[in-house]
């Protein structure tokens, strides 16, 4: 298998679209449809402040994207990266999609200056933890969000 990844195009929205909606069923979310609009929209930005994005493609076809962004950080004053989002279409998992985007990741973040980069999973993601094992480094942290 052959993949390419590259950044998320203008060209891309219906392909992007379709792994950000796959990604959002599989913890049960969904979002107004202005957030899609926002979020591509942004993804396409110059603004160092705002999230980019790869598609992993194989035969033409998307088959994984990720979402990651750079922010400030107390202890590194290089900043840090934090990996937001990774969805790879269940037909194509096991065949590096994930791996090759979390590369693409860690040179952006390389590139960047900010060796660290960061990610959250739910506990009960088995095949994504898999492969994460593999390639970062489980923290002790638990997350704590403000109640809604």
């Amino acid at each position: 298998m052959t993949l390419d990844i590259r950044p998320v195009g203008a060209q891309d929205k219906p392909q992007w679209a379709q792994l950000w909606y796959a990604y959002l069923d599989f913890y049960d979310t969904s979002l107004p449809l202005a957030v899609y609009d926002a979020t591509f929209a942004a993804l396409l930005s110059d603004d160092p402040h705002t999230p980019c994005g790869y598609l992993a493609w194989q035969d033409g076809q998307a088959v994984g994207l990720v979402h990651y962004l750079f922010h400030s950080h107390c202890w590194h004053p290089e900043g840090v990266c934090y990996l937001q989002d990774l969805f790879t279409a269940p037909e194509s998992r096991g065949m590096g999609a994930g791996r090759a985007l979390i590369s693409a990741v860690y040179a952006a973040a390389d590139a960047r200056g900010a060796g660290s980069v960061y990610w959250l999973t739910q506990d009960f993601n088995a095949t994504a933890r898999k492969l994460y094992d593999k390639i970062g480094e489980e923290t002790p942290f638990i997350k704590y969000k403000r109640p809604a």
